[in-house]
């Protein structure tokens, strides 16, 4: 038996360990063990052992090389009563079975079939902003990604249930962010009164789904619809059946939340960091102009919108919307010179590694050039991972880069948004890297000549 050697790390206090500073400042914390201890630290959190993870060789390791010697971290436990065992939180056979079940609903001419719902709500939100109004950008960019996740999973079905369907998924998402928080599992057993509502907005959801799944099967007829592409799937690897109900159920919840929010988040920082540096969001402006001449995106204008990703890209990696990942070791691990114990939580830092300046040189400064293939051919893959990585890389990745983009350049072709004054931009580290009390921000239209919204491109062609 090989003996327990931790790397280096703070001695914490008796009994909590580093718990007290890892809660009040997660992303600051996690930040100062990689430049005072390295590429590996060892730290406690209550009576759990954690290695955090600083390197790309080390954090591919455990994502790609060896990945079936650990489990989901202990973060998305509690997250049952939400997701139950949809794809973010099965494991194993479960796990590989379900991604193959859904996976052709993420293929390349899926995603494109998509675009129409992403271009409809982002027109709509271009039409719908007034000059000088007060928004907060965060709830802006919700409203949008969640009305896309309705439109993408169930086409038009819910049209007169909308409003209360978006409601709930708020309420939703904003409980499984305090499930975040110690002693979660013992909290979300108690009739507080986030849960009454959490558990009165998930019998809605449920309703509605359900709902529509028995409809559908009596119908007989099919949709092309996510809803339509999950019911229809089949396992023709493995033992050759659909999804059942339940399961159905569960991919909706992760596709409604985990889907939604993690973009809406990116699109936030992003329109925050474009506001900070005027000469960048001039840069992403002539882009805008000379590619799209006056009309709304297509889907074929992708590939020559490079600034522009690059602009989304260099926003992920200073605020990844998944700041952090979590693995279980599921027997001891020997890593570099240490070698820890089965049980400990192996973490990865998306915040962190992002701004490692062995890789990105002035980490803080907001830089789209670093996103050219010159820059890119530099750099290990796991020095930037924001949708994961190894078989558990998120399924929507190229949804994820196709509605981002296509969001960013309808509503950069015609507005531009200041933060407000007095307003201090703080984040707040839950399951999604928020900006904590939403993004209050003044909207302007960005010429004083711009044209009538009337004079854009009316016609949602996005194929062509």
């Amino acid at each position: 038996m090989i003996k327990t050697k931790w790397p280096p790390g703070p001695s914490g206090l008796p009994i909590v360990g580093s718990l007290f500073e890892f809660r009040h400042d997660p992303t600051g914390f996690s930040l100062r063990m990689a430049r005072d201890y390295g590429d590996a630290v060892h730290f406690l959190v209550g009576r759990q052992h954690v290695v955090q993870l600083n390197d790309p060789e080390l954090i591919r390791d455990v994502l790609v090389t060896r990945h079936r010697a650990f489990s989901k971290g202990r973060g998305l436990d509690s997250a049952e009563i939400i997701f139950g065992n949809g794809l973010v939180r099965s494991e194993g056979d479960t796990h590989l079975r379900q991604r193959r079940l859904m996976q052709p609903a993420f293929q390349r001419e899926r995603v494109a079939a998509y675009a129409p719902a992403v271009m409809e709500e982002a027109v709509a939100a271009c039409r719908r902003w007034q000059e000088g109004e007060s928004v907060d950008m965060f709830a802006q960019m919700m409203r949008i990604t969640a009305s896309i996740a309705v439109k993408a999973l169930f086409s038009s079905d819910l049209e007169a249930n909308f409003e209360q369907l978006g409601r709930d998924l708020k309420i939703a998402a904003e409980y499984l962010d305090q499930l975040t928080v110690p002693l979660a599992r013992l909290l979300s057993r108690l009739p507080t009164p986030g849960r009454c509502r959490f558990m009165a907005a998930r019998h809605r959801l449920d309703t509605i789904i359900y709902a529509m799944l028995r409809e559908r099967r009596a119908s007989g007829k099919s949709r092309s619809d996510l809803l339509g592409m999950l019911m229809a799937a089949q396992d023709d690897e493995g033992d050759g059946r659909g999804m059942s109900d339940l399961e159905v159920r569960d991919e909706a919840m992760v596709i409604f939340l985990a889907g939604h929010e993690t973009t809406a988040t990116a699109l936030t920082w992003t329109w925050y960091l474009l506001a900070e540096h005027p000469s960048i969001e001039k840069e992403l402006h002539e882009e805008l102009d000379t590619v799209l001449d006056g009309r709304f995106p297509r889907l074929a204008d992708l590939e020559r919108l490079r600034y522009t990703r690059m602009v989304i890209a260099e926003s992920m990696r200073l605020y990844p919307p998944v700041w952090l990942i979590s693995r279980r070791a599921l027997s001891d691990y020997a890593f570099s010179k240490w070698h820890v114990p089965a049980g400990t939580t192996i973490g990865m830092s998306q915040y962190v590694m992002h701004r490692d300046p062995r890789y990105y040189p002035d980490p803080e400064t907001f830089d789209p050039l670093r996103w050219t293939d010159e820059e890119l051919a530099k750099r290990p893959k796991y020095s930037y991972f924001p949708f994961g990585g190894g078989p558990r890389v998120c399924i929507g990745e190229s949804f994820a880069w196709m509605e981002a983009t296509l969001i960013l350049a309808t509503l950069c072709q015609i507005w531009r948004a200041r933060t407000s004054p007095g307003h201090n931009v703080q984040l707040q580290p839950l399951i999604a890297l928020r900006p904590r009390g939403g993004m209050p921000m003044q909207l302007e239209r960005r010429r004083a000549d711009a044209q009538p919204l009337s004079a854009f491109e009316p016609k949602l062609v996005v194929n062509a």
